[in-house]
């Protein structure tokens, strides 16, 4: 049949057409399911952790050749992205999510390429060992049958997994290495005791305790390997250096800001909330002073002033019995303030749990959340509450009651649950974009969650009370000082004790807290940063929308905004959120 060459010219020209942005955002989202699929073949692991449970009966392999795959399946990926997807025919949301996808490619080459976790870092083989089995038992969605038969599947693996961290493991640094001993320890009583207490009652336990027996020797042996064999070849020297630690610090954060001007700016917050915290703690003095002249208004006195009102503040906190009550309490009383002062609008219905916190896990904070895995949204959020291990002598338990006081509860319930950790991961969960469910900014999240406790209190929660204000600020004082502390000790010849006297006489942390943050801070680089890094992009987004928009400015449109486009690198924040806002709530 003879076409007309008028419809010839018409096909013709919608040949040469470009193609539409649906079809171009279509490609991204294959070529993306395409990667996804073979990582996760390759990495059983991180499909569970994200809440893909088709391989929830597997481990990876991470012996050198797989790892050799993992790094060159990332090149590929990168290499062909800008074929296979035209960045310029996408739509504007699809153009961010892209660039998310290329910037994880690209930082992931990177750390391959210029970190040695499994060669120098024993931690790193704790989540094969332990974290494997626990999520499965905890988070997964799927029949507690199936996640029990996954399990003992799983389990199976892991001695290989422990061969394997021998063979590979050279000279891992000190700081590491002692972490890895704990971590183990804790992995043996796992095996032996706390997950068959997560399983109870069920038909696979005879299968469950055969295919933990295994683990358990290896387990021993490797703990022997660590202590005698591993540590007289530990490493004292754990600095990464500027130059790496920079590098890291920008692909990690990927705020669109330095390293040396993320310092920048934690040094002057610094100062300044020192001042704030003067401010509240002098008027607080008489209050537990009556009869004592207020210090002298230098800056000795200024310190002494501080510190002597946060320790007589501390001492009101509730009975270990009672903190879990005590936290279910406070969500009551936070969630019908956010309602009430139009903070946002809560996830209904609403999915967090708040739990006592299992004993194997106690010992470093008194609360933490465990979100539903992005990939299996409808899972539970937990909420949960630490009463000082059963074990811990009375006075190091007085110590922990006293640092996590009740007025710090309300301030780690705003943090981790209402409006902080919980809500914003839900409202995460509703974000249409895999890339985006996937690649997630641990800069958003921690950002938020502590730009949230400031906000709470300036918008009126606690009634004006001093004493809930100096524990905000005192709590936001250790996450930008964890900041200098990151850059100083990886960057500087800082010594333990000059890190000491930071954080003990400068964030007025216990001596207890502060010599676990410095072995912290030894064995991680850049994470430290991320709360304040993203608290400062939040606290100037908000500055900047607010002025723009003046009268017309609403707090709970604004956070919806904010909270409404998945946890993505904020450095997206201020063209998302304006062209939210431009559009009605």
């Amino acid at each position: 049949m003879n076409l007309p060459s008028s419809l010839l010219l018409v096909l013709a020209l919608a040949a040469a057409r470009p193609l539409t942005a649906q079809t171009a955002d279509s490609r991204l989202e294959t070529f993306f399911k395409s990667y996804l699929e073979k990582t996760f073949e390759m990495r059983p692991l991180d499909a569970t952790m994200l809440g893909d449970h088709r391989f929830d009966h597997l481990l990876d392999d991470i012996s050198p050749q797989a790892r050799a795959a993992w790094l060159e399946h990332a090149k590929q990926t990168l290499t062909t992205l800008p074929k296979s997807v035209p960045y310029d025919q996408l739509s504007r949301d699809r153009q961010i999510d892209f660039e998310i996808l290329r910037d994880d490619l690209v930082r992931s080459i990177w750390l391959a390429e210029n970190t040695n976790p499994f060669e120098e870092d024993p931690r790193t083989y704790g989540s094969y060992i332990s974290d494997s089995v626990y999520t499965l038992i905890v988070q997964s969605t799927l029949s507690k049958e199936t996640n029990i038969k996954n399990a003992i599947a799983r389990m199976v693996l892991i001695p290989g997994i422990i061969k394997v961290a021998r063979d590979t493991l050279q000279h891992p640094s000190k700081p590491m290495l002692e972490t890895a001993i704990l971590q183990n320890r804790g992995a043996i009583s796992f095996y032996e005791e706390e997950l068959f207490t997560l399983t109870g009652e069920t038909p696979h336990l005879p299968a469950l305790k055969r295919a933990a027996e295994p683990i358990v020797s290896n387990l021993k042996s490797y703990q022997d390997y660590l202590e005698k064999e591993l540590r007289p070849k530990a490493r004292e020297d754990w600095r990464m250096g500027k130059a790496k630690f920079s590098r890291k610090l920008e692909l990690e954060l990927d705020t669109g800001r330095t390293a040396d001007e993320v310092l920048a700016d934690a040094e002057a917050e610094f100062d300044r909330v020192q001042r704030d915290m003067y401010v509240v703690a002098r008027q607080l003095w008489s209050r537990y002073f009556p009869t004592s002249p207020l210090p002298p208004d230098d800056e000795q006195g200024r310190h002494d002033t501080i510190a002597k009102v946060i320790r007589e503040v501390s001492h009101d906190h509730g009975k270990p019995e009672d903190l879990v009550t005590d936290a279910r309490a406070t969500v009551a009383r936070i969630k019908t303030f956010i309602t009430e002062h139009d903070i946002l609008r809560l996830p209904d219905p609403d999915h967090c749990q708040i739990l006592e916190m299992p004993e194997f896990r106690r010992g470093n904070s008194v609360a933490y959340l465990e979100p539903a895995l992005p990939l299996d949204p409808s899972g539970p959020s937990t909420y949960a509450v630490s009463p000082p291990p059963a074990d811990w002598k009375p006075e190091r338990a007085q110590t922990f009651l006293e640092e996590y006081n009740k007025h710090m509860l309300q301030v780690l319930t705003i943090h981790e649950a209402y409006p902080g950790h919980y809500v914003q991961l839900e409202y995460s969960n509703r974000c249409p974009s895999l890339i985006r469910q996937v690649l997630q900014s641990g800069t958003f999240k921690e950002g938020w969650a502590v730009y949230t406790e400031q906000m709470m209190l300036d918008q009126g929660y606690g009634d004006g009370d001093l004493a809930l204000r100096l524990n905000q600020l005192k709590f936001y004082l250790r996450a930008v000082v964890n900041t200098i502390l990151d850059h100083k000790m990886h960057c500087t010849a800082m010594t333990d004790e000059e890190a000491l006297a930071l954080l003990t006489h400068g964030a007025f942390q216990s001596e207890g807290e502060a010599k676990l943050k410095i072995i912290r801070s030894k064995q991680s680089t850049a994470q430290l940063s991320t709360y304040f890094a993203g608290r400062m992009a939040f606290y100037r987004l908000r500055q900047q929308v607010q002025r723009e928009l003046g009268d017309k400015f609403e707090l709970g449109r604004f956070h919806e905004a904010v909270i409404d486009h998945g946890s993505l690198p904020v450095k997206f924040l201020p063209e998302l959120v304006r062209t939210r806002l431009a559009r009605p709530r």
